[in-house]
């Protein structure tokens, strides 16, 4: 195997390190969030009925949420502590035998949760849809859409879950190219399975499929290669308490991270649903699928910057480590900031990228300004939370990622519009936000401080 000792995260310019690391971690973001967003902007265009087919998909978005934040519980909780334990490995040999022993664990997580979510909601799908928000005019093409989704549960996954291990590793372009694969393949497929074959939101599920199939098959074949520091073979798939244990103290804040966007949507759709109707519910999957681009370039550059963070904290070289956090804060609040002054700026072009619906086109203009309200704040949550996952304080991230979602946003998003109507969901976010990036911040200098 490679010697870990050689891993540039301990030794090379910070500066130049985060440039090598977080670009292609931008890319891969931007390019794995056209998955659906494409779905999204197809299915928008479908002549016969646009609105309902987008309503119908935005229903689905709670389910594959939640499909994705098992992912991360396993690869995001994993990754870290694999990383960390490379670090190690300048002082101490066996530590890559735990390294893979991680890795061997994740993926025994990720096969179980693949068969167990797969079947669950491909079972009560419908019911699930309609408590989620569908209505009987978008329910057809949630349950179209969904169905299909689910038959390949077990790649998206391994797809999202697998690939933290390879960034971990410093192997960004290899991560990038494992996602760039199933992007491309899908913004090809799309318009083939949903127009020419005829095939509608279904075809957008298969065409998405195929695709995490194919990123998928070429994570296993770089873990599994001699090209990885950690590898993926079967003396090492050996089910560990102790290390699912690590895995999920760690992966639990990743998990509610992302399971909690899920309960968001649900409250949100319900509510619009019960105020407002399918347009608003319209509304909101669009605004939805524009705060997600905004969050990408953050993501990913906070992902990419993630390794440094976790090796050299396993090393101990603790300044590398203060000065990565520092640097990572600044430039992820400088990105937010830039993103929400050219969103309001340029929002009637971006939502004309989803919809032609002038009722749809109307509705986001005017409640764009309101839902976006602090998101210019909100690089520092997510810097702050991601410093937190990677110095391995599962406490304290489980608690911001709480913080916003559970704690502020689903609560307010339900008490509001019972004294404001449907308006009250709208201003739920700017609340939320601007209190969870002010409390993360404070949190984040405390921890910083103790370093």
């Amino acid at each position: 195997m490679p010697g870990t000792k050689d891993l540039p995260l301990g030794s090379e310019k910070i500066s130049s390190l985060m440039l090598r690391l977080s670009l292609p971690a931008i890319l891969a973001q931007v390019v794995s969030i056209l998955y659906n967003i494409v779905d999204r902007i197809y299915i928008g265009h479908i002549q016969s009925a646009s609105s309902l087919a987008l309503t119908g998909l935005g229903v689905c978005l709670p389910v594959i949420m939640l499909v994705s934040a098992f992912s991360f519980f396993a690869g995001t909780g994993g990754a870290p502590l694999a990383a960390i334990e490379l670090g190690k490995t300048e002082h101490d040999e066996a530590a890559l035998k735990n390294a893979e022993s991680i890795l061997g664990n994740a993926f025994i997580l990720l096969v179980a949760f693949s068969i167990v979510l797969g079947g669950a909601f491909f079972v009560f799908r419908k019911p699930i849809l309609v408590a989620f928000g569908a209505s009987r005019a978008t329910l057809p093409y949630a349950s179209d859409y969904l169905e299909t989704y689910l038959c390949g549960t077990i790649f998206v996954l391994i797809a999202l879950g697998l690939n933290p291990f390879i960034s971990c590793q410093g192997h960004a372009r290899t991560a990038m190219v494992s996602t760039l694969i199933g992007a491309i393949l899908n913004i090809a497929l799309d318009p083939i399975f949903i127009f020419t074959l005829g095939m509608g939101v279904q075809g957008a599920a298969v065409a998405t499929i195929i695709s995490q199939a194919a990123s998928a098959a070429w994570i296993l074949i770089f873990l599994s290669s001699k090209k990885s520091a950690i590898r993926l073979r079967a003396e090492i798939l050996k089910f560990k308490f102790e290390t699912v244990k690590k895995i999920s103290s760690l992966g639990i804040s990743p998990f509610i991270m992302s399971a909690t966007e899920s309960a968001i949507f649900v409250a949100l759709n319900s509510g619009l649903q019960k105020f407002g109707g399918d347009n608003y519910v319209g509304a909101m999957t669009i605004m939805q699928s524009l705060m997600q681009l905004g969050f990408v370039p953050v993501q990913g550059f906070t992902d990419g910057t993630s390794p440094i963070i976790s090796y050299n904290f396993g090393a101990k070289k603790f300044a590398r480590v203060k000065k990565t956090i520092r640097m990572m804060t600044a430039i992820s609040f400088s990105t937010t900031v830039i993103f929400a002054i050219l969103l309001n700026a340029f929002r009637t072009q971006a939502t004309a990228i989803f919809t032609e619906n002038a009722e749809l086109v109307f509705l986001v203009e005017k409640l764009l300004p309101i839902y976006f309200g602090a998101f210019w704040i909100f690089g520092i949550q997510m810097s702050a939370q991601r410093t937190f996952v990677s110095l391995g304080k599962a406490g304290t991230s489980v608690f911001i990622a709480l913080l916003r979602k559970v704690i502020l946003l689903i609560p307010l998003a339900l008490i509001l519009p019972n004294y404001f109507g449907v308006m009250g969901i709208f201003w739920a976010e700017p609340i939320a936000s601007t209190l969870s990036a002010l409390t993360s911040g404070i949190i984040l200098i405390l921890v910083y401080r103790k370093i």
